[in-house]
């Protein structure tokens, strides 16, 4: 008895188209092996090329001569003397504390109290 996947694979394999490869058995030139002759020419042109040495003068007419900034002028010096001593003699004034030969005067508060809104709401609501 002959089984039936054993059977199918022969078919299958039968059906199939069978692919021939081939090979090439002729010679190939040396110009196919080295490669591409304008690639190999420009390769060593290139290897062959020094650029020109480069002269301090190249530079001239690209970049900027450098010239250093000129100083800043001081501030005038004939007052200071005089702001100074007029601090160190100014009178220290602190918060809180009431500045001499003034009364005490009741310091305002900035602190604005917000109005409950709930107290009216549930006034209106009633």
């Amino acid at each position: 008895m002959i089984r039936p996947s054993l059977v199918r694979s022969s078919v299958l394999r039968m059906a199939r188209p069978q692919f021939i490869q081939q090979r090439r058995t002729f010679s190939t030139p040396n110009s196919v092996l080295r490669g591409d002759l304008v690639q190999d020419l420009y390769l060593r042109e290139l290897r062959a090329y020094k650029p020109p040495p480069l002269k301090p003068s190249d530079s001239e007419g690209h970049v900027q001569k450098f010239s250093a900034p000129k100083a800043p002028q001081s501030p005038d010096e004939g007052d200071i003397a005089q702001d100074l001593k007029a601090y160190e003699n100014q009178q220290v004034e602190l918060e809180g504390q009431a500045a001499s030969g003034k009364s005490g005067a009741a310091e305002e508060s900035w602190f604005e109290e917000e109005e409950d809104d709930d107290e009216e709401h549930a006034a209106a609501a009633h």
